[in-house]
């Protein structure tokens, strides 16, 4: 059954991390079981127009947003983000 609510998934990171490239790879798999594509922010570059984004989580990257709210960190819950977007 296909679920007929879009949902978005976004990727707070920064060049270098190594725990963001391994989130974005947990990411890429588990949007593709739900057609999505997941975007990607890196917070650094970012903070030339929105320093607020950098301030908020630019300490606990990466940081997964769904829907523009913050879903985890550090960490990819993919049970729960499963779980989420399934809904």
């Amino acid at each position: 059954m296909t679920n007929p609510r879009t949902h978005e998934v976004t990727l707070l990171t920064r060049a270098g991390c190594a725990l963001c490239d391994r989130a974005l790879e947990q990411l890429r798999t588990i949007c593709a079981e739900f057609g999505l594509t997941p975007g990607v922010v890196d917070v650094d570059a970012a903070a030339g127009t929105d320093p607020a984004l950098r301030a908020e989580y630019g300490d606990r990257l990466p940081v997964v947003l769904l829907d523009g709210r913050e879903h985890s960190y550090f960490d990819v819950d993919e049970t729960r983000l499963r779980s989420d977007l399934g809904r």
